[in-house]
């Protein structure tokens, strides 16, 4: 069957590093860090006590207080991201057919603030004091609901929960709803709410956070010698995907073509990757013919480059396989980690604003904090300065525990 082509019309972030598009985009093509000292708690006693915080960001006009209360704080951050979407794309989606427009923003974690809560409750009251919302706002699948409820649209709605590759996976299934002509828009994209007790403390009782708690904005360092671990962050991503025929007969601005997606699994370790990189490589390699494109056509990709041991040296040997020895050392690579920090579940969709903001600008964003080489990560990082370059493909990896490899492919326009 003739796939149809989708393009991208709209993007929605809520962030670290800026909540509305020119703040986000002059930070990150600027090399400017969000990450600081972790503010939401007292993380006095744990190992990790810097995080990606979203700032002074003003909910009043995206949810009502009343409204708010029953939600958990990633619904806080997707839902505006969300409605920034759609404000972006230009659409009046209630001008549109409700069935067919749909949504598939997911997280990794859900509403992990509101478990903890309510286990407090537990504890400290016990459980006739539980909260009847209690379920609802916890359900990582609230937040799909909750933006089909909001714009009343009543095509596909599903979520996707891959762990760091969960919002990659939510665009390539959106891409793959519309090119099968199941809906002609999509709301795709994650949301994510870590930095809390529960959270934090999970992710440093697996020893897999940096710990450069004097330094924060020099703490996330993908691709570096000295990196020691990534940063947890909150916020979301949200893209408007759109059937292309639709989005040239209502005179859209179009950022980029949405043209290919691979996914995999390492099948290998619940939390390391594969030391070959097969499963990533392989993602990539499906992204990019799903695209119709080779090798030499990649000029850049966003890794997933979470500033870990592991992760960093196994997806410099997925990208050499993936793109073959002489392509990969021409390709220019960057963690958009280094300034955001991990978004866990919304870290692709995030990335895939900046991917789709590079294309569209002609700037392919740094990775900050690299100062010291490794040998075993001896590819082009874009390293602590922006390039002005116009590529016309890129890539954009997730790769999440359990062994979840996800990659899209965008072409410029």
């Amino acid at each position: 069957m003739n796939k149809r082509r989708v393009a991208v019309t709209g993007l929605g972030v809520v962030s670290p590093v800026g909540h509305d598009l020119k703040t986000f985009w002059e930070r990150i093509s600027g090399g400017v860090s969000g990450i600081g000292p972790i503010t939401k708690f007292d993380a006095t006693d744990y190992d990790t006590r810097i995080a990606g915080e979203v700032r002074d960001f003003d909910l009043d006009p995206y949810i009502p207080k009343k409204e708010r209360r029953r939600m958990d704080p990633f619904c806080h951050y997707g839902l505006p991201a969300a409605a920034l979407a759609v404000a972006d794309s230009g659409l009046d989606l209630a001008a549109e057919d409700p069935w067919r427009t749909g949504v598939i923003v997911s997280s990794g974690t859900g509403g992990l603030q509101i478990l903890q809560e309510q286990m407090k409750v537990l504890l400290e009251r016990g459980p006739s004091r539980f909260s009847p919302f209690m379920i609802p706002q916890m359900i990582t699948n609230i937040l799909s609901g909750l933006i089909a409820i909001r714009f009343g649209v009543k095509g596909p709605n599903v979520c996707v929960v891959t762990a760091c590759a969960s919002a990659t996976h939510s665009l390539g299934d959106s891409l793959r709803i519309i090119q099968h002509g199941e809906a002609d828009m999509m709301l795709a994209g994650g949301a994510e709410a870590p930095v809390c007790e529960l959270g934090v403390g999970g992710f440093c009782a697996m020893r897999a956070l940096s710990t450069r708690n004097d330094e924060p904005t020099r703490a996330s360092r993908p691709f570096d010698a000295e990196r020691d671990g990534f940063v947890p962050a909150e916020g979301a991503g949200v893209l408007v995907l759109e059937e292309w025929d639709h989005a040239v007969r209502r005179g859209a601005r179009i950022y980029c073509e949405l043209a290919g997606y691979g996914r995999t699994c390492d099948a290998h370790h619940i939390t390391a990757p594969d030391a070959e990189g097969e499963g990533a490589m392989r993602a990539m390699r499906l992204a990019y013919e799903d695209a119709g494109l080779t090798a030499a056509d990649i000029g850049y990709i966003n890794a997933h480059g979470t500033s870990t041991l592991l992760n960093d040296k196994g997806e410099t040997l997925a990208i050499k396989r993936a793109l073959g020895p002489e392509q990969a050392r021409k390709v220019m690579v960057s963690s958009t980690k280094s300034m955001t920090g991990h978004l866990l579940g919304a870290a692709g969709a995030i990335e895939s604003v900046a991917c789709a903001l590079a294309l569209k600008n002609g700037v392919l964003p740094p990775t900050i904090n690299y100062e010291y080489p490794d040998p075993d990560c001896d590819l082009d990082y874009v390293p602590n300065e922006a390039r002005e370059v116009q590529v016309q493909a890129c890539l954009n990896n997730s790769l999440g525990f359990g062994g979840h490899n996800g990659t899209l492919c965008f072409k410029a326009v």
